[in-house]
């Protein structure tokens, strides 16, 4: 098994942070490593605590009387100076439960009332993003969106439209748009599910 030999801190930002580390692989070679995290420092990087504690949260909520529309925010990202189609999320804030960070972000992007449902912790569980360049974390938490849409609780750094989108326009939108990778396959499910939630089986009950 490879070993990690020494980790360097090399930026000090407020939401995500870059490390160097040095290594061995499991021949003995020397390997240098670089990798981002939302931890604030090397003792909180969980490769260091081995606890996958959820930074932040995604939010699968569908919307409507008929329960025939998913929430989706089509959001500008610097990254690749584009907007892109994903689910309503945020980072969960210091000591704050992730149902709880769920509720709020749907709240602060889309001026939505968020219900989650009760689901199997193995639904919930967080999930590593991008594992080969960061240790994020994301949980996901299901449930329904009441209310009408609003854009003024966002961020002024923000720039985001929400979008209800029925099965026709989710068709539309896997075909013609840029779409995150967690959020493409929530939509194959919201298009293929008789229920919008029939893969959490039993557990299909609102909270």
């Amino acid at each position: 098994m490879p070993h990690i030999n020494k980790i360097i801190k090399q930026t000090d930002n407020r939401y995500v942070n870059l490390y160097f580390l040095e290594a061995e692989s499991k021949s003995g070679r020397v390997v240098h490593y670089s990798m981002a995290s939302r931890s604030k420092s090397i003792d909180e990087l969980k490769l260091r605590t081995r606890k996958n504690k959820e930074d932040g949260v995604s939010v699968y909520a569908v919307y409507g009387k008929e329960r025939d529309r998913v929430v989706l925010v089509r959001q500008y990202r610097y990254s690749i100076d584009d907007y892109i189609y994903e689910m309503p999320a945020g980072l969960c804030e210091p000591g704050e439960e992730f149902h709880d960070a769920a509720v709020r972000e749907m709240h602060e992007e889309t001026g939505l009332t968020f219900t989650p449902l009760k689901a199997d912790r193995m639904f919930e569980e967080p999930r590593f993003t991008t594992i080969g360049m960061t240790d994020e974390s994301v949980a996901t938490v299901f449930g329904y969106a009441e209310g009408e849409v609003s854009t003024r609780f966002q961020e002024d750094a923000e720039e985001i439209r929400v979008v209800l989108a029925d099965k026709e326009e989710v068709r539309r939108i896997l075909r013609e748009e840029k779409v995150s990778m967690q959020c493409a396959y929530q939509l194959m499910h919201f298009l293929y599910e008789e229920t919008p939630f029939g893969f959490l089986g039993e557990t299909d009950r609102q909270a």
